[in-house]
């Protein structure tokens, strides 16, 4: 089976044409600037560069043709029509409580996840109209909805309600969903495949670090604490997003700064995180790294600050699980940045860690980092949202 995976944004388009049987990645791309001058896609078919080309894309719709013309484009594509692609795996950022896996998307699935918009104004949108566009194109072929939040929907009570008037909760569903849930997944159950044990005997530490970031805890194959909340920007400190943070501080900023709420919601958003505490110099933690490396104190201080959010997130669910087994690193600055990971180990080492330097040298590949004698096994895994997304889509297709 070839299963489409598509990831829509406000106005770009993501995406992997994967084969189910091998899972292989035949192609992938995006399309960028969607309904604004100098649009383009960027395409790769499997085995060769990635070809960037100007193409005028009003909609996401036009997005989706210019897709399909790639995929069977005769020098870059790898299919010879449409009627190969067999299903259609679609990222869904809100799926709130409707959603507790992943669906077949129906006239009843869409309207849920109209309704969840007002959780998720600038994703759920976005993915509505990734879903509305495929119909166009694609119609007939099966599509399934995969939920950043269903996996986190196992938390108890007491995790993912806030110390809030009750009411708010019933009126307006407000507590904590958590995010990333599709990653924190296959984190989780990869982590336990290369131990060579059942999830469902281990206690997991997944820490998704990339420039949005979260951890969440794993008891026994269910999630039961993550750190985004509502919305993505509760938990750790990030790319650009404050994470966790005083809330009198919105009313104190905008009364200061001549602000709206809205306007400081926006730089907690986009000009915090290692962004804001480097004082504008990077989000990316590359360039962090490097940068203090050279002295820069700055980065040096946007790094600790970070490294010392997550040690803190550590501690707190391995004791809310009473414990933990295995501490996995993932994402962008989990799987690639050493001195990231170097800077958290600090504050996890009374757990037992015992992360060997040299093998914390390691980048982008799977890895035990502890040694033999550790008592919690900390290591990286890969993430690969986009295959647990195709994997997903396989199973309910095929039922």
């Amino acid at each position: 089976m070839k299963v489409l995976v598509i990831n829509c944004g406000s106005s770009s388009l993501k995406y992997q044409l994967i084969d189910s049987a091998t899972e292989e990645v035949l192609a992938k791309g995006l399309c960028e600037r969607i309904g604004i001058d100098g649009s383009s896609v960027t395409h790769q078919k499997a085995g060769s560069g990635k070809v960037k080309t100007e193409v005028p894309m009003a909609d996401h719709t036009d997005a989706v043709k210019v897709v399909i013309e790639k995929l069977t484009d005769a020098e870059v594509g790898v299919i010879e029509s449409l009627q190969e692609i067999d299903a259609v795996g679609h990222r869904i950022v809100h799926g709130g409580e409707s959603f507790k896996g992943s669906v077949i998307i129906n006239e009843e699935v869409i309207a849920a996840i109209t309704e969840c918009n007002d959780l998720a104004p600038l994703h759920n949108p976005a993915n509505l109209i990734g879903i509305h566009s495929c119909e166009k194109i694609m119609p007939g072929v099966p599509m399934v909805a995969v939920f950043d939040t269903a996996f986190h929907q196992t938390m108890p009570r007491k995790a993912y309600l806030y110390g809030l008037p009750y009411e708010y909760y019933e009126k307006h569903k407000v507590r904590r969903y958590g995010f990333h849930g599709t990653s924190h997944d296959f984190v989780s159950k990869r982590a336990a495949e290369i131990l060579g044990k059942n999830r469902e005997e281990l206690r997991i530490i997944v820490c998704h670090l990339g420039n949005g970031a979260s951890v969440s805890a794993v008891k026994y194959g269910e999630s039961v604490d993550t750190s985004m909340g509502l919305t993505p920007l509760e938990g750790l400190i990030m790319g650009t997003r404050s994470g966790d943070m005083d809330p009198a501080i919105i009313s104190f900023i905008a009364e200061k700064e001549g602000m709206s709420a809205a306007d400081v919601i926006n730089v907690c958003n986009k000009k915090s995180g290692v962004l804001g505490l480097s004082a504008g110099l990077s989000s990316d933690f590359r360039d962090l790294a490097e940068a203090a490396a050279d002295g820069n104190e700055m980065a040096k201080t946007a790094l600790d600050a970070y490294a010392y959010r997550v040690g803190k997130y550590i501690g707190a669910y391995a004791a809310a699980m009473n414990g933990v087994d295995v501490i996995a690193f993932t994402a962008g600055a989990g799987e690639n940045n050493a001195e990231v990971r170097a800077l958290i180990g600090q504050y996890i080492g009374f757990l037992g860690t015992n992360i060997d330097p040299e093998k914390n040298r390691l980048r982008g590949e799977e890895v035990i980092l502890s040694d033999a004698d550790a008592k919690v096994v900390t290591m990286v895994v890969p993430t690969n949202e986009e295959l647990a997304i195709a994997r997903e889509t396989v199973r309910l297709v095929e039922k």
